[in-house]
């Protein structure tokens, strides 16, 4: 037998303490910030956050300082390499530019949601009418 045993709890999140990490959470925010304290439950303690909200080839950051994340919340949790963070193909602009063109990109999916939903009722198909992200 291997002498060598990985974790898979939360105790593999030691080695990521004073790191800077990418936490996405199930909401599909993004938050960015230096994982200071962890539990079993894997509930985080980041300092010095920033939500990242992306729209296309551009993002706004919007600073949240210190955050705990409940656990069962993270979708994805990772290690920001700090060398090639400022080579990313990205352009940082203000966060309320970023904020119109998110609420633009919103209002056009959901203009075609109604529209689709519409055409397939006229059609006489059964049209679930749950807003999108309320299924689960």
């Amino acid at each position: 037998m291997d002498s060598f045993q990985v974790f898979t709890t939360s105790t593999s999140l030691v080695d990521s303490v004073d790191k800077k990490l990418l936490v996405v959470l199930r909401d599909g925010r993004k938050l960015i910030g230096i994982l200071r304290s962890f539990d079993q439950f894997a509930n985080l303690v980041l300092q010095d956050t920033i939500e990242r909200i992306y729209v296309g080839d551009t993002y706004g950051d919007i600073h949240r300082g210190i955050f705990i994340i409940r656990g069962e919340n993270v979708v994805l949790l990772g290690e920001i390499d700090e060398d090639k963070e400022d080579e990313l193909p990205l352009r940082e602009v203000p966060v309320e530019e970023v904020l119109q063109i998110q609420r633009e990109e919103m209002e056009a999916k959901v203009k075609r949601e109604k529209t689709k939903h519409r055409m397939l009722s006229e059609q006489g198909f059964s049209v679930d009418t749950a807003e999108f992200g309320e299924l689960y």
